[in-house]
């Protein structure tokens, strides 16, 4: 059976996508991983995927002094991911982007086997802007994104299947159904602080009128014995979370993002902007605005009577709910694998 390498890690939004192809080729490939000590392997660990760790090595903005070692932990990397090339044999890599698919893909490169790659975002990361020089293909979420690669190609974003569809019997472990609508709010992975206690403030006079389904992130559950208020640090069953949402307050990461509008979810999006951020969520957020597919409000503009004022008019918003009935958002996993096997084989 031929065997796919798959590398990418730093956030769920890397490796998510990365395990829904993994998901769709059982059976039909062997799939492993290469990534760091981050989230990735952990969730590969949990997936039953042979996993293989090296050294990650990122940029970090703004900060100078930390950057003058990225080419001596880059070269240490490099030999780190040779030597899983050398002994995982792939027929075939396929790169979510980030700093942790670089060392992979050169290395793979340099062995001879296909490399393939994904960008999420509407504008590129710098990895992928190097690594899609490196590769058979570049696929990407966006139709725009994929005119400024020449091996470009648009497949949509690759969905967990189990995401999709969920049905209402998985949410009602989540949260009980009174009647009231539920408001499904999280912040990534890990959380938002400023989401987070922006939406505490205002979670008495919310709860009057809706259940609150609260993704807040590891250590971040604090005492409440608010009707209707339901804290979880973390839920693996997102397609269940999904299923139980009227109404959705979250980040604007392609994964998170693209999973929501496929689920037709009214959302909000607060985009992470900071000095840390190369600003994509706010360009992602921007893209699905101008379309009628979300609502939008600004991190800087973020307070308890913002927040308040922009979930009420997202719950009410019979013009967005419309637009998403009849918004045709897909998985992209379909053409990725069909790509994937007319270079690699069956």
């Amino acid at each position: 059976m031929k065997k796919i390498l798959f590398c990418g890690g730093g956030s769920a939004g890397h490796v998510m996508p990365n395990i829904a192809l993994c998901h769709d080729l059982k059976g039909k490939y062997i799939t492993e991983y290469a990534g760091t000590d981050g989230i990735e392997r952990g969730i590969c660990l949990r997936e039953g995927i042979r996993f293989y760790p090296f050294d990650g090595v990122k940029l970090v903005r703004g900060k100078v002094l930390i950057n003058l070692t990225v080419p001596l932990r880059l070269l240490k990397a490099y030999r780190q991911a040779k030597n899983i090339i050398k002994i995982s044999a792939p027929d075939a890599v396929f790169c979510k982007g980030g700093y942790a698919s670089l060392p992979p893909a050169l290395a793979a490169k340099r062995a001879g086997i296909p490399v393939f790659t994904h960008e999420s975002d509407l504008s590129a990361g710098l990895a992928n802007k190097i690594i899609s020089g490196l590769s058979v293909k570049t696929f990407t979420s966006f139709p725009e994104t994929a005119e400024k690669f020449k091996n470009g190609m648009y497949s949509g974003s690759p969905i967990r299947t189990e995401v999709l569809n969920c049905s209402k019997e998985n949410a009602k472990l989540l949260c009980n159904p009174d009647g009231r609508k539920t408001i499904l709010v999280f912040g990534g992975g890990s959380g938002a602080s400023a989401i987070n206690k922006t939406l505490r403030e205002i979670i008495p006079p919310l709860c009057k009128n809706y259940n609150i389904l609260h993704i807040c992130g590891k250590g971040n559950v604090v005492k409440s014995n608010i009707s209707g208020y339901k804290q979880y640090e973390f839920i693996a069953d997102m397609g269940a979370a999904y299923a139980a949402a009227d109404c959705a307050v979250a980040r604007s990461g392609s994964n998170s993002a693209f999973e929501l509008i496929a689920n037709k979810i009214p959302t909000l999006f607060i985009p992470l902007e900071n000095k840390a951020s190369r600003g994509d969520q706010l360009q992602n957020a921007n893209y699905f605005k101008n379309k009628g597919l979300c609502r939008v409000l600004r991190q800087k503009d973020l307070t308890k009577e913002s927040l308040l004022k922009e979930i009420y008019a997202t719950v009410n918003d019979e013009k967005l709910r419309l637009t998403l009935e009849k918004s045709r958002i897909y998985s992209g996993n379909e053409i990725i694998i069909r790509e994937l096997e007319r270079t690699v084989g069956r």
